[in-house]
Protein backbone atom coordinates (compact mmCIF):
# COMPACT_ATOMS: atom_id res chain seq x y z
CA UNK A 1 0.00 0.00 0.00
CA UNK A 2 1.12 3.51 -0.79
CA UNK A 3 0.66 6.23 1.84
CA UNK A 4 -0.35 9.75 0.80
CA UNK A 5 -0.10 12.49 3.44
CA UNK A 6 -2.71 15.27 3.24
CA UNK A 7 -1.72 18.35 5.19
CA UNK A 8 -4.51 20.22 6.96
CA UNK A 9 -5.62 23.53 5.43
CA UNK A 10 -6.74 24.95 8.80
CA UNK A 11 -3.39 26.73 9.50
CA UNK A 12 -3.70 28.61 6.21
CA UNK A 13 -7.27 29.62 7.00
CA UNK A 14 -6.20 30.72 10.49
CA UNK A 15 -3.42 32.88 9.05
CA UNK A 16 -5.83 34.43 6.55
CA UNK A 17 -8.36 35.20 9.26
CA UNK A 18 -5.60 36.82 11.31
CA UNK A 19 -4.78 39.12 8.40
CA UNK A 20 -8.44 40.04 8.05
CA UNK A 21 -8.93 40.77 11.75
CA UNK A 22 -5.74 42.80 11.89
CA UNK A 23 -6.92 44.87 8.90
CA UNK A 24 -10.26 45.51 10.59
CA UNK A 25 -8.80 46.42 13.99
CA UNK A 26 -5.53 48.13 13.10
CA UNK A 27 -4.32 50.47 10.34
CA UNK A 28 -2.58 48.99 7.30
CA UNK A 29 -1.01 51.88 5.42
CA UNK A 30 2.63 51.71 6.47
CA UNK A 31 5.29 49.04 6.05
CA UNK A 32 5.60 48.32 9.79
CA UNK A 33 1.85 47.64 9.91
CA UNK A 34 2.16 45.00 7.19
CA UNK A 35 5.16 43.44 8.92
CA UNK A 36 3.24 43.17 12.19
CA UNK A 37 0.26 41.64 10.41
CA UNK A 38 2.50 39.14 8.67
CA UNK A 39 4.20 38.20 11.92
CA UNK A 40 0.86 37.75 13.69
CA UNK A 41 -0.46 35.59 10.84
CA UNK A 42 2.71 33.44 10.91
CA UNK A 43 2.45 32.87 14.65
CA UNK A 44 -1.22 31.90 14.41
CA UNK A 45 -0.43 29.57 11.50
CA UNK A 46 2.36 27.81 13.42
CA UNK A 47 0.17 27.36 16.50
CA UNK A 48 -2.67 26.00 14.36
CA UNK A 49 -0.25 23.55 12.69
CA UNK A 50 0.69 22.17 16.11
CA UNK A 51 -2.93 21.31 16.86
CA UNK A 52 -3.96 20.09 13.43
CA UNK A 53 -2.92 16.59 12.43
CA UNK A 54 -2.20 15.55 8.89
CA UNK A 55 -4.42 12.88 7.42
CA UNK A 56 -2.79 9.78 5.90
CA UNK A 57 -4.51 7.99 3.03
CA UNK A 58 -3.47 4.50 2.00
CA UNK A 59 -3.95 3.66 -1.66
CA UNK A 60 -2.90 0.50 -3.50
CA UNK A 61 0.28 0.90 -5.48
CA UNK A 62 0.02 0.55 -9.21
CA UNK A 63 2.13 -2.41 -10.29
CA UNK A 64 5.12 -1.54 -12.41
CA UNK A 65 4.93 -2.90 -15.91
CA UNK A 66 7.48 -3.49 -18.62
CA UNK A 67 4.92 -3.88 -21.37
CA UNK A 68 5.75 -7.59 -21.57
CA UNK A 69 3.13 -9.65 -19.72
CA UNK A 70 5.32 -12.73 -19.40
CA UNK A 71 8.27 -10.68 -18.15
CA UNK A 72 6.05 -8.87 -15.62
CA UNK A 73 4.88 -12.24 -14.28
CA UNK A 74 8.46 -13.46 -14.01
CA UNK A 75 9.46 -10.34 -12.06
CA UNK A 76 6.47 -10.63 -9.70
CA UNK A 77 6.97 -14.38 -9.13
CA UNK A 78 10.69 -13.81 -8.65
CA UNK A 79 10.09 -11.22 -5.92
CA UNK A 80 7.70 -13.59 -4.16
CA UNK A 81 10.24 -16.42 -4.35
CA UNK A 82 13.04 -14.24 -2.93
CA UNK A 83 10.76 -13.10 -0.09
CA UNK A 84 9.83 -16.71 0.69
CA UNK A 85 13.48 -17.75 0.74
CA UNK A 86 14.28 -14.97 3.20
CA UNK A 87 11.44 -16.14 5.44
CA UNK A 88 12.66 -19.74 5.31
CA UNK A 89 16.21 -18.64 6.09
CA UNK A 90 14.99 -16.74 9.16
CA UNK A 91 12.74 -19.60 10.27
CA UNK A 92 15.06 -22.59 9.85
CA UNK A 93 17.49 -23.01 12.72
CA UNK A 94 19.98 -25.33 11.01
CA UNK A 95 22.93 -23.08 10.01
CA UNK A 96 24.00 -25.34 7.12
CA UNK A 97 20.55 -25.33 5.51
CA UNK A 98 20.22 -21.59 6.12
CA UNK A 99 23.52 -20.94 4.35
CA UNK A 100 22.38 -23.05 1.40
CA UNK A 101 19.09 -21.16 1.23
CA UNK A 102 21.03 -17.88 1.13
CA UNK A 103 23.06 -19.28 -1.77
CA UNK A 104 19.86 -20.24 -3.61
CA UNK A 105 18.50 -16.77 -2.96
CA UNK A 106 21.61 -15.17 -4.47
CA UNK A 107 21.54 -17.41 -7.54
CA UNK A 108 17.82 -16.89 -8.11
CA UNK A 109 18.26 -13.12 -7.82
CA UNK A 110 21.01 -13.15 -10.45
CA UNK A 111 18.87 -15.30 -12.75
CA UNK A 112 15.91 -12.91 -12.45
CA UNK A 113 18.12 -9.86 -12.97
CA UNK A 114 19.75 -11.36 -16.07
CA UNK A 115 16.39 -12.18 -17.68
CA UNK A 116 14.91 -8.81 -16.71
CA UNK A 117 17.78 -7.11 -18.53
CA UNK A 118 17.52 -9.53 -21.47
CA UNK A 119 13.83 -10.47 -21.96
CA UNK A 120 14.73 -12.57 -25.00
CA UNK A 121 16.11 -15.14 -22.54
CA UNK A 122 12.69 -15.76 -20.99
CA UNK A 123 12.17 -19.07 -22.84
CA UNK A 124 15.37 -20.40 -21.25
CA UNK A 125 13.94 -20.22 -17.72
CA UNK A 126 10.35 -21.37 -18.28
CA UNK A 127 10.97 -24.82 -16.80
CA UNK A 128 12.97 -23.23 -14.00
CA UNK A 129 10.08 -20.88 -13.14
CA UNK A 130 7.28 -23.42 -13.66
CA UNK A 131 8.81 -26.43 -11.93
CA UNK A 132 12.28 -26.26 -10.41
CA UNK A 133 11.79 -23.08 -8.39
CA UNK A 134 8.30 -23.79 -6.99
CA UNK A 135 9.23 -27.42 -6.24
CA UNK A 136 12.33 -26.28 -4.37
CA UNK A 137 10.24 -23.89 -2.28
CA UNK A 138 7.71 -26.66 -1.63
CA UNK A 139 10.46 -29.00 -0.38
CA UNK A 140 11.98 -26.32 1.84
CA UNK A 141 8.58 -25.43 3.29
CA UNK A 142 7.99 -29.09 4.14
CA UNK A 143 11.42 -29.20 5.81
CA UNK A 144 10.53 -26.08 7.78
CA UNK A 145 7.18 -27.51 8.95
CA UNK A 146 8.71 -30.83 9.96
CA UNK A 147 11.49 -29.13 11.87
CA UNK A 148 8.95 -27.19 13.91
CA UNK A 149 7.28 -30.39 15.18
CA UNK A 150 10.04 -31.19 17.63
CA UNK A 151 9.63 -34.92 16.96
CA UNK A 152 12.36 -37.36 15.88
CA UNK A 153 10.02 -39.84 14.23
CA UNK A 154 11.09 -42.09 11.40
CA UNK A 155 9.14 -40.25 8.70
CA UNK A 156 10.14 -36.76 9.78
CA UNK A 157 13.79 -37.59 10.38
CA UNK A 158 14.30 -39.51 7.13
CA UNK A 159 12.54 -36.86 5.05
CA UNK A 160 14.56 -34.05 6.57
CA UNK A 161 17.77 -35.96 5.96
CA UNK A 162 16.82 -36.49 2.32
CA UNK A 163 16.19 -32.77 1.92
CA UNK A 164 19.54 -31.94 3.52
CA UNK A 165 21.30 -34.38 1.20
CA UNK A 166 19.61 -32.93 -1.88
CA UNK A 167 20.38 -29.27 -1.23
CA UNK A 168 23.81 -29.37 -2.87
CA UNK A 169 22.22 -30.88 -6.00
CA UNK A 170 19.62 -28.11 -6.10
CA UNK A 171 22.33 -25.45 -5.75
CA UNK A 172 24.27 -27.01 -8.63
CA UNK A 173 21.11 -26.95 -10.78
CA UNK A 174 20.58 -23.25 -10.00
CA UNK A 175 24.22 -22.52 -10.88
CA UNK A 176 23.90 -24.33 -14.21
CA UNK A 177 20.69 -22.45 -14.97
CA UNK A 178 22.49 -19.15 -14.41
CA UNK A 179 25.49 -20.30 -16.45
CA UNK A 180 23.27 -21.34 -19.38
CA UNK A 181 21.96 -17.77 -19.69
CA UNK A 182 25.44 -16.66 -20.76
CA UNK A 183 25.80 -19.28 -23.52
CA UNK A 184 25.22 -16.96 -26.48
CA UNK A 185 27.39 -14.23 -24.96
CA UNK A 186 30.22 -16.69 -24.39
CA UNK A 187 30.00 -17.77 -28.02
CA UNK A 188 30.03 -14.17 -29.26
CA UNK A 189 33.03 -13.32 -27.08
CA UNK A 190 34.91 -16.43 -28.28
CA UNK A 191 34.29 -15.44 -31.89
CA UNK A 192 35.46 -11.89 -31.25
CA UNK A 193 38.62 -13.20 -29.55
CA UNK A 194 39.48 -15.45 -32.52
CA UNK A 195 38.94 -12.61 -35.01
CA UNK A 196 40.99 -10.21 -32.89
CA UNK A 197 43.80 -12.73 -32.49
CA UNK A 198 43.96 -13.41 -36.24
CA UNK A 199 43.93 -9.71 -37.11
CA UNK A 200 46.77 -8.96 -34.70
CA UNK A 201 48.76 -11.89 -36.09
CA UNK A 202 48.31 -10.69 -39.68
CA UNK A 203 49.53 -7.24 -38.66
CA UNK A 204 52.60 -8.78 -37.04
CA UNK A 205 51.51 -7.71 -33.55
CA UNK A 206 51.93 -11.18 -32.07
CA UNK A 207 54.65 -13.81 -32.06
CA UNK A 208 52.45 -16.53 -33.57
CA UNK A 209 54.20 -17.63 -36.79
CA UNK A 210 51.28 -19.83 -37.86
CA UNK A 211 49.03 -16.85 -38.54
CA UNK A 212 51.54 -14.50 -40.11
CA UNK A 213 51.04 -13.65 -43.74
CA UNK A 214 54.06 -14.13 -45.96
CA UNK A 215 55.06 -10.64 -46.96
CA UNK A 216 58.05 -11.44 -49.08
CA UNK A 217 57.43 -11.83 -52.80
CA UNK A 218 57.64 -15.23 -54.39
CA UNK A 219 61.08 -15.55 -56.06
CA UNK A 220 60.92 -15.51 -59.87
CA UNK A 221 61.21 -18.82 -61.63
CA UNK A 222 64.61 -19.37 -63.17
CA UNK A 223 65.20 -20.64 -66.67
CA UNK A 224 66.00 -24.34 -66.85
CA UNK A 225 69.69 -25.03 -66.85
CA UNK A 226 71.31 -25.58 -70.20
CA UNK A 227 72.09 -29.15 -69.34
CA UNK A 228 68.41 -29.74 -68.54
CA UNK A 229 67.30 -28.72 -72.04
CA UNK A 230 66.45 -31.63 -74.22
CA UNK A 231 66.37 -31.50 -77.97
CA UNK A 232 64.12 -33.84 -79.86
CA UNK A 233 64.46 -34.22 -83.59
CA UNK A 234 61.12 -35.06 -85.15
CA UNK A 235 61.23 -34.98 -88.89
CA UNK A 236 63.47 -31.94 -89.18
CA UNK A 237 61.58 -30.00 -86.49
CA UNK A 238 63.56 -29.40 -83.35
CA UNK A 239 61.58 -29.15 -80.06
CA UNK A 240 63.21 -27.71 -77.03
CA UNK A 241 61.79 -28.76 -73.70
Amino acid sequence: MKKIVHKSAIPLYAAAVTWLLYALLFPLYRLPHFLLAAAAAAVVGVVARLFCRDTVEEVPEEPETTGNEELDKMIADGKKAITEMKRLDDNIADPAISAQIVRLQQLAGKIFAQVEQNPEKLPQIRKFMNYYLPTTLKILNAYDRMGEQGVSGENITSTMQKVEGMMSTIITAFEKQLDSLFGSEAMDISTDMVVLENMMAREGLTDDPLHKTVTSETPPQTEPAAEEKTQVDAGGITLEL
